[in-house]
């Protein structure tokens, strides 16, 4: 079995694992309505923050207000009361505002969709940009990294690094292109529940043979 061969193996197993599992996406409000908007700002609360906790704070900011013009109606306190707990919420509150300000005021409302565009809005980088991209606008132009991405793409031996960006362009090397718009919720599903950043389940694994298990502490 060559190096794609093998890597096409993993993707195929990993998708048919996750199947079963129905723990919450960041991003999974936008998702179901692809809505640029939603998922750009569900994935802007999603970041450092448990998908259990951004789902929640999504659902009550989005009953406020589900587009821009509504949102900057909205006080930042009003959206740091609905965010709450997640992580860094003042400043998510005030990226939020900030954000809805430039869709109205450059682009009509509407979320770009443009890879250096969307980068340029306040607390978006490139993960959020690829997620909007992926999910929001059905175009899997980019591979959305983020920590379940990094740390499984790494165990599996397909990267050796620790920079999201770096992993990205590697991926998109090494996986092929009809794969990229699943690839981030397979690899999160498998790593909120198998391949837990801290602690992997490697005996529950369906790709434990494939994978280095460098450094990783696991449950028994």
């Amino acid at each position: 079995m060559n190096n794609q061969q093998r890597i096409l193996k993993i993707i195929n197993l990993l998708k048919k694992g996750v199947e079963e599992f129905e723990e919450p996406l960041a991003t999974e409000i936008g998702q179901k309505t692809k809505d640029p908007f939603l998922v750009l700002i569900s994935c802007i609360l999603s970041l450092r923050t448990k998908d259990t906790t951004t789902g929640p704070a999504s659902n009550r900011l989005f009953a406020l207000a589900d587009n821009p013009k509504d949102m900057l109606k909205l006080t930042q306190k009003q959206i740091e009361r609905a965010i709450f707990p997640v992580g860094f919420y003042p400043k998510k509150a005030k990226w939020i505002k900030q954000t809805c300000k430039i869709l109205l005021e450059k682009f009509n409302g509407r979320v770009p969709d443009k890879m250096d565009e969307l980068i340029k809005l306040p607390g978006v980088g490139k993960k959020c940009g690829a997620i909007t991209l992926v999910y929001g606008f059905n175009k899997p132009e980019f591979i959305p990294v983020d920590v379940h991405v990094l740390v499984i793409s790494n165990r599996l031996g397909w990267v050796k690094t620790k920079y999201p960006d770096i992993v990205m362009k590697r991926l998109m090397e090494i996986i092929p292109k009809k794969y990229w718009r699943d690839i981030n919720n397979v690899l999160v599903k498998h790593g909120q529940n198998i391949c837990l950043t801290n602690s992997p389940f490697c005996s529950r694994c369906t790709v434990n043979s494939y994978c280095n298990k460098v450094g990783v502490t696991r449950h028994r």
